[in-house]
This record gives structure tokens, C-alpha cells and sequence, in this order.
């Protein structure tokens, strides 16, 4: 048997679906809080704060508090405050992102700026991304958020983040650093913020592609969820392969309880 002390898990098709709780979400987050496990919920969406997503989950029934949130914005402005400590950034995206730049210390501006950062917001400018793409030529440092292309809402398929810093890229020529997920710096970061050690922790997703991959290049456990984007079937399509799928979290609650996986 092997030891489980830490978790890391995905929300979206893991804990909830849309604004509802996915069957055994709750009662999973509440067996790692009675057991006294470490745990992050993480997102690769950087529009929320901890707090809001924290508001969002109680009301579908899961309480999480906000120190136990990891974003991708937390991530970025992680990263590039031990890269350049007390820099600045043209920051586009919404509080999420500027809320977390602004408490690692760094300036927001336009003017010579150390980084351009592209996160994600419902109202992306035409003149932000040319002024983006202008302080890229001009010698900014290029970072995104996430890679994701597109992302859900209520009426279908959004641009996300990885779309927009396609279009920047093919203007500028230069490819961004993304820091989400399946960038494992995300899941580093996340064990630093938590005391978790690689050998001992487990991630959570839905998505082969994101969590899980990320989960295994940072020698993670890595569960699959088949609540979320990726079906069964789909597993043996890629050249890695996590170590157990299961139909739900609720099926992982007896792990959460003892803290020990078959190896």
C-alpha cells in the first residue's frame, strides 16, 4: 500500500458541473477535512478569485474554504514574482489575475513593462490585445495564464485564453509561457503552498490531456474522474495512463478515509 497525505484535485467535471455538485463531491471534501488531509481545489480559470470560487462551491453544497483554492492566476503571479521580484506587468484579464499580481507586489502599467500577461475575460479588447502585442515587440516578456482554448458557458463555447494568445503569437511571432495546467510549475507551486510531497500526494481530474498529464510529468498518483471531459474509451488513445478511473469522486472516499492506495 502507499500513502496518500496530500490532494490535489480539479473542480470542473470533478466537484461540479456547471453550478451543481457532482455526486460524492461534497462528502469527499469533507472526509479530507475530518481526516486532517491537505488539499487544494485547483482551476485553470483565472477570472475568479479564491474568495469567489470559494462563494461558488458553498452554494452548490461544497465548503471549500478560500486558502484551499489554487488558481492559475495564483500560479502566474507566483511565478513571476520569484522570477522578478517587485516587477510589473500590462495585465489583461480580470480580478482574479490583478487581485493576485497586486498582493505578490507588482505593478500594473503600459509603460516598459516586464511582462505581458494574458489571462482570460468576458470582454476581451481589440485595443488591449494591440497593446499587448506592441510591448511584446517592444521587448515585454510574454506569459499566459492557461492554455485552454475555449471554455463553457451558459450558451455554448467561449474563446478562452489559449485562443487569444494564438492570434497575439502569429502578430508578434513570440509563443507565450503558459503556467496552468498541464504545465506541472501549476502542481509545484501548489505542493509548496500546501507542505505536500510529489510521493505522497494524488491528483484529481477529468481530462487526460490537462490533469492527468500534468499529474504524472510532476510524479503525482493521478485518479481520473469520468464526471468531466474525458470518457473511458478514450483513455487508451494516449501514451500515458493515469493510475486508476473511476466513475466519480465518490468512488475515491474510502482512499480519503485511510490514506492508503494500492500501488
Amino acid at each position: 500500500m502507499k500513502e496518500i497525505e496530500t490532494w490535489l484535485t480539479d473542480m470542473d467535471g470533478v466537484l461540479v458541473h456547471e453550478n451543481t455538485a457532482l455526486p460524492g463531491a461534497a462528502e469527499f471534501i469533507e472526509t479530507l477535512k475530518e481526516h486532517g488531509r491537505r488539499f487544494l481545489v485547483l482551476t485553470n480559470n483565472p477570472i475568479y478569485t479564491p474568495r469567489d470560487l470559494s462563494a461558488r462551491l458553498g452554494r452548490s453544497g461544497i465548503d471549500v474554504p478560500e486558502e484551499n483554492i489554487w488558481t492559475s492566476a495564483l500560479a502566474t503571479a507566483d511565478f513571476v514574482s520569484h522570477t522578478i521580484p517587485g516587477g510589473s506587468a500590462y495585465v489583461i484579464g480580470e480580478a482574479g489575475l490583478t487581485t493576485a499580481l497586486h498582493e505578490a507586489g507588482y505593478i500594473l502599467s503600459d509603460t516598459d513593462p516586464d511582462y505581458v500577461i494574458l489571462g482570460e475575460t468576458r470582454t476581451y479588447s481589440f485595443e488591449a490585445i494591440t497593446t499587448a502585442i506592441r510591448l511584446i515587440l517592444n521587448g515585454a516578456r510574454f506569459i499566459c495564464t492557461n492554455p485552454d482554448a475555449t471554455g463553457p458557458s451558459d450558451s455554448g463555447v467561449l474563446p478562452a485564453a489559449g485562443s487569444v494568445a494564438a492570434l497575439v503569437t502569429k502578430a508578434t511571432n513570440r509563443e507565450p509561457y503558459f503556467i496552468g495546467k498541464p504545465n506541472p510549475i501549476m502542481f509545484r507551486a501548489a505542493l509548496n503552498r500546501v507542505g505536500g510531497h510529489s510521493e505522497t500526494t494524488a491528483m484529481i481530474g477529468d481530462r487526460m490531456d490537462t490533469d492527468v498529464l500534468a499529474g504524472v510529468e510532476a510524479g503525482l498518483n493521478t485518479f481520473l474522474v469520468l464526471t468531466g471531459i474525458t470518457q473511458r474509451n478514450q483513455v487508451e488513445t494516449f501514451p500515458f495512463r493515469p493510475n486508476q478511473v473511476v466513475d466519480s469522486i465518490q468512488d475515491l472516499i474510502p482512499i480519503a478515509e485511510s490514506g492508503q492506495v494500492e500501488r
